[in-house]
């Protein structure tokens, strides 16, 4: 009895069981005092830009004239980019290239540019979102952090993604989403677990901060609810297919325009002040100023905002409206970001099926805020827990099927062209293991050229 019981402590070895939940322990915790503050840091920079944008949507409002001054902004931002940001103009795309080959880390100073970038947009009523600017701040911060620490190169990676998750759960008030959106958003089919735990408490700490500063964030109330059955589900996947198409659409009249204005225009600061022009002229062809600066907030109770196709009205054209204004804005080189006039457009474009499809307008701008952005950023299964999160597990399986068949028929695409292709889609023998969505594209060009 005594010899088994010493053979199975043997077994067991206790000393190196306790050696190992000590050096457990030990990583938890130095990984705890290294997320906390900068996931705080972060939530402090996201509630101070979302009360920037606040009032200088306001102040947008309160004088209609600045519209006019949006093309000497967007040349004042573009020179400022142009003299001292070169090495971060790539944006949520930099970020994106530093986790998967770390190197000289993401300069500190994006967190500035990026920031007063984003607010020039907005003051002067440029069509962009603002997740670019929660990611770029806390993927800033956290290098910032990781040299500080002089971590190595894995921890790099992972406290990188930890700022992207913080940014995103902060800026939008959805830590589920955040933290999932950061390990899926760098590879198509791929996601990165290691980062988990991470990732989540980030997120939870990004967005607990942003709203110990008094953020609140928009709520969206849908008038008609439906049971979900057999024929909403298939209606939703149906409807998938057009939110995956108009994604694809977004993301590649976006590169599209971005760089035939470069080859036209090679002196950056330029591009946007022209672009300032071409919005200022939009405005004045469609007689209207709904489709300016981030959609959430009217400057009259009767104008347009992502809350309207919630409603009973329908809206047919809005979606395509938002998307050219959008467009011409980003690819002009104005910052900001694609996420939140993605859901604008989905909503609208939800907005404007739902009648087709015999489903009340505000189910399908529900599944249409969060599909289209599934089909622009290869993101379903963060799209989806973001749309839980905002509306609710009431239409869970109708937002899952959309976000999942958007993502198919998007393709090989999409807003982030430093997204690599872990898993395809469907088969294409053009592409390589772990090629980028750049690659993509490039490769696509060239078989159309050899073609013609």
């Amino acid at each position: 009895m005594h010899a088994t019981f010493r053979n199975l402590y043997d077994q067991f070895n206790m000393a190196a069981f306790i050696r190992e939940r000590r050096t457990h322990a030990m990583s938890v915790l130095r990984w705890t005092l290294i997320l906390v503050p900068m996931a705080a840091a972060v939530g402090t920079l996201c509630a101070a830009f979302l009360r920037s944008l606040d009032a200088v949507t306001r102040l947008r409002y309160a004088f209609p004239w600045l519209l006019y001054l949006l093309p000497i902004g967007g040349f004042l931002v573009g020179l400022l980019y142009h003299l001292t940001g070169r090495s971060v103009e790539g944006g949520n795309n930099l970020i994106v290239e530093q986790i998967h080959e770390p190197g000289g880390g993401v300069p500190l100073r994006m967190a500035p540019l990026i920031l007063f970038g984003t607010v020039v947009t907005h003051l002067f009523g440029g069509s962009a979102g603002r997740e670019g600017t929660a990611v770029q701040l806390g993927g800033s911060l956290s290098s910032g952090f990781g040299r500080a620490l002089k971590l190595d190169a894995e921890a790099t990676r992972t406290l990188l993604m930890t700022g992207i998750a913080a940014g995103f759960g902060a800026v939008f008030g959805t830590p589920i989403a955040g933290a999932v959106f950061a390990l899926e958003v760098l590879a198509i089919g791929r996601v990165e677990y290691r980062a988990l735990v991470p990732c989540l408490v980030a997120a939870l700490v990004g967005d607990w901060t942003c709203l110990a500063w008094g953020i609140h964030h928009g709520a969206y109330h849908v008038d008609a609810m439906v049971p979900v059955d057999a024929l909403l589900v298939a209606k939703a996947g149906v409807a998938g297919v057009v939110f995956g198409l108009v994604g694809l659409a977004f993301a590649e009249a976006n590169h599209a325009l971005g760089g035939w204005l470069k080859r036209v225009i090679p002196y950056g600061p330029l591009r946007p002040a022209i672009g300032g022009v071409a919005v200022i002229a939009l405005v004045w062809l469609f007689g209207t100023r709904d489709y300016l600066g981030l959609g959430t907030l009217a400057a009259t109770p009767g104008d347009l905002t992502i809350a309207s196709f919630f409603g009973p009205d329908t809206h047919p054209w809005s979606w395509a409206l938002k998307l050219l204004f959008t467009v011409v804005t980003l690819s002009a080189g104005f910052k900001g970001g694609e996420v939140t006039p993605l859901f604008f457009i989905g909503a609208a474009l939800g907005n404007a099926l739902a009648p087709m499809f015999g489903v009340p307008t505000g189910v399908f701008a529900v599944i249409g805020f969060v599909a289209l952005f599934a089909g622009a950023a290869n993101t379903p299964l963060a799209c989806t827990f973001m749309g839980i999160e905002l509306f609710g597990a009431a239409y869970a399986v109708p937002i899952a099927v959309a976000c999942f068949v958007a993502y198919l028929c998007s393709g090989h695409n999409g807003i982030y062209l430093s997204q690599r292709v872990a898993v395809l889609k469907v088969p294409a023998a053009h592409l390589t293991p772990d090629a980028t969505l750049r690659d993509a594209r490039t490769r696509r060009a060239s078989r159309r050229r050899a073609r013609a």
